[in-house]
């Protein structure tokens, strides 16, 4: 094996260094909760910081919105803000994509893919001003920034002094430019700070693989771009990109009773009708209970140690065989491909009819049943053909998250 040592290192010396654009990561999980199990949606686990966090947390969280505040991007003004300006353009301006836009996000293995929507709700940050003015520059004083003109939201934050001052906005859905009109020339002013409050709509996890998810989005930076703060303020990153990580954690989990995993087949009545009266049983059957957790759609196939037909067979010593017939029930809030409740639903060995099972919430430990079954005809031939003589066979039922 040869190593080209030379040639690489000459070209790492011929290329420069490319710009590294402002990423941010958005991280959101979804773990089955057994104590409320009709909350089916992701938790973002982002790290949040700025006004959410630290000032109003219980409005953000009716809103369903998350902060984030950094230092990484920051603007300053090209030329000094002309007091009076007639264009908003020429001022300190606010327009930040408010509008829902798609984020396709892709599991790491199989390749699914899932659509999450994202939009930014609320901008705010710092100004520092500079060349000896103060708050008096602004029509509404530094009031204003607290309040927030139309159309956007005030928070009732903002904080500082005569040369700087941390607000924060809401910014509705579709909203258009937000400004602070300037009645005094203002020589320099910089955002050293800026904040972005978001909101997320999460695809519904119980239709999702378990795994992670990812995927991004890139936002422009800059005069007539996605977050568009006018003319003069110029940023030190023309891009913000999104880096999307869902993790679906789902659970799927079959508990048989002690001794469920052998299971005697007899007639509704018991035998006493046969021994007695000579009235042969109409079938024999057993129906076993499983408990059932699942998060997840999962598919059930059916195996059997000697096959017949599409189905189990039971035989005796003698080698008589009957057909064995398998069916399941499930619970309330799983449904089949079609959306219908399953109730006695056969079980077969080509797997027709059970090929998707689709939960509506989380089932948390509830009864599912197993019924097995030997019909009229088959009982009647093993008693035909000797009663006593006892007839076994296997048959293994497998869940199977796998699709």
């Amino acid at each position: 094996m040869k190593l080209i040592i030379r040639a690489v290192c000459a070209l790492a010396l011929l290329l420069p260094l490319a710009a590294q654009a402002l990423t941010q990561d958005i991280t959101a999980v979804f773990r089955p909760d057994p104590s409320n199990p009709l909350l089916n949606r992701f938790v973002n686990t982002t790290p949040e910081s700025g006004i959410c966090p630290w000032h109003i947390p219980e409005r953000c969280k009716a809103l369903g919105i998350f902060s984030i505040r950094t230092s990484d991007l920051t603007f300053s003004s090209s030329v000094p803000i002309q007091g009076g300006h007639t264009d908003v353009r020429k001022g300190a301006m606010f327009k930040v994509p408010s509008e829902w836009r798609d984020v396709i996000v892709s599991h790491a293995v199989t390749g699914a893919s899932e659509t999450v929507r994202m939009r930014i709700a609320g901008i705010g940050g710092r100004f520092d001003l500079y060349g000896g003015v103060g708050q008096t520059v602004w029509a509404r004083g530094a009031i204003g920034w607290k309040y927030a003109p139309a159309p956007c939201l005030g928070t009732n934050y903002g904080t500082g002094n005569n040369t700087f001052f941390l607000w924060s906005w809401i910014t509705p859905l579709n909203v258009g430019a937000c400004d602070m009109a300037a009645i005094k020339d203002i020589p320099d002013i910089r955002y050293p700070v800026f904040e972005y409050s978001y909101e997320l709509s999460t695809p519904n996890p119980l239709t999702m693989d378990s795994g992670v998810y990812t995927g991004s989005i890139t936002y422009s930076v800059g005069p007539r771009a996605d977050f568009d703060f006018g003319d003069i303020m110029e940023p030190n990153d023309n891009q913000l990109t999104f880096n999307f990580i869902l993790d679906v954690d789902h659970h799927l989990k079959v508990e048989v009773p002690p001794g469920g995993n052998r299971v005697q087949l007899e007639p509704q009545e018991g035998w006493q009708a046969w021994l007695k009266n000579g009235r042969k049983p109409t079938r024999l059957f057993r129906d076993q209970t499983v408990n059932l957790w699942a998060s997840s759609p999962f598919k059930m196939t059916l195996e059997c140690g000697e096959p017949m037909g599409n189905t189990c067979s039971m035989r005796n010593a003698a080698g008589d065989q009957v057909p064995l017939d398998v069916a399941v029930t499930l619970p309330v809030g799983l449904n089949d491909s079609v959306g219908r409740p399953v109730n006695r639903l056969p079980l077969r060995l080509d797997g027709v009819g059970t090929q998707l099972f689709q939960p509506t919430r989380y089932i948390d430990r509830k009864p599912s049943t197993l019924h097995f079954e030997i019909k009229a005809d088959s009982v009647s031939q093993m008693l035909d053909h000797g009663g006593g003589s006892a007839y076994s066979g296997t048959a293994t039922v497998v869940w199977d998250s796998g699709l």
